[in-house]
This record gives structure tokens, sequence and C-alpha cells, in this order.
């Protein structure tokens, strides 16, 4: 799996499986990851034990695109974190264990964080 990336994304890739050693996601706490590209940012809450994605915001959803035309991509990150939010909160989902994929928690991976945070979200 690592052994044709380049060495920025394979020194990612091992962080991120040392980090997926330990964060888990179950139904009582799912997996709140997120990826970022260059452009966009994605954010997903996992449930690890039966494989499946339980909410998901993006940059590139349709709510989010009015309201980002202007903004910075860290304030982009942070309405993303603010919509991911408030989606779990429509799924009674409260608590999660925050996965920041391999990625330092500095930028747009923790404002992300702080936004899902202001609206109510644990971790």
């Amino acid at each position: 799996m690592i052994g044709n990336l380049k060495v920025k994304q394979r020194r990612r890739m091992k962080r991120k499986m040392h980090i997926r050693k330990k964060v888990v996601g179950s139904p009582e706490r799912p997996r709140l990851t997120v990826f970022r590209s260059l452009k966009h940012i994605y954010a997903q809450v996992i449930d690890d034990e039966s494989g499946r994605v339980l909410v998901a915001a993006s940059s590139l959803d349709k709510q989010l695109r009015e309201q980002m035309k202007g903004l910075k991509k860290a304030e982009v990150a942070q309405k993303v974190g603010e919509i991911l939010a408030e989606r779990c909160q429509q799924k009674n989902i409260g608590k999660v264990v925050f996965d920041r994929n391999g990625y330092a928690y500095h930028g747009r991976v923790a404002r992300v964080a702080s936004g899902a945070r202001d609206k109510g979200l644990s971790f």
C-alpha cells in the first residue's frame, strides 16, 4: 500500500496507520475522520464495527457552497465542522473519537474539530 507513494504521502500514511492502531470507532463513540486536499476538506463520522459512514460533510456540499464564497480555507473548514456536528445531533450522536488521519492537528484540521465542538459535539 505504501510502496509507490511519494515521500510526503508515505510519511502521512505511516502516521495514519500508527494512529489507527489506537483510534477505533464504536457504535457508542464513532470515529470522526478528516481528509484535506489542496482545495477542499471532508469529514466523516464512521462506525468501524459495522464499517458504515454515519454522517458526512464536506466543502463540496450544496448547503455550504453558497456560504463559502469569499471565505478562506480555514473558515470553510470551520463551517464543515459545524455542519457535521448539526448532522450528528440529528442522528443522536453526541460523542466521537477524533481521527486526524495523519495530518498535524493544526490549521484546517483543527478548525474542523473546533467547529464541531462549538456546535456541541464532544471528543
